[in-house]
């Protein structure tokens, strides 16, 4: 079956830096877009980033633009998300998800088939 096993994630502090990884196995990993939401304690998940198979096309939250960055590699089956600048705001739970393969990776999770059972990030003031 598919497994998508996230790791990474952490305690740090505002202006510091973690780099979530996602591996994944059971499908067709160069097949699939990649993306990363995450929750907050009382919040809907919402969006954070995403990728297409062949990396040429990236989807970012406003929130996360210019500070996350998402890449993949595809002989590893690994997706991963370099956060940098944390903010006490990025505190969630981070998901990792795999769904079809689209040009421009979507922001909506109802395009995502498989989902991970995630990894927290707690960023303190």
């Amino acid at each position: 079956q598919v497994q998508l096993v996230e790791s990474g994630g952490g305690l740090v502090q505002a202006g510091d830096s973690l780099r979530l990884s996602c591996a994944a196995s059971g499908l067709t990993f160069s097949s699939y877009t990649m993306g990363w939401f995450r929750q907050a304690p009382g919040k809907e998940r919402e969006f954070v980033a995403a990728i297409s198979w062949n990396t040429v096309n990236t989807n970012y939250a406003a929130s996360v633009k210019g500070r996350f960055t998402i890449s993949r590699d595809n002989a590893k089956n690994t997706v991963y998300l370099q956060m940098n600048s944390l903010k006490p705001g990025d505190t969630a739970a981070y998901y990792c998800t795999a769904g079809v393969s689209r040009t421009v990776p979507t922001n909506d999770w109802r395009g995502y088939n498989y989902w991970g059972q995630g990894t927290q990030v707690t960023v303190s003031s």
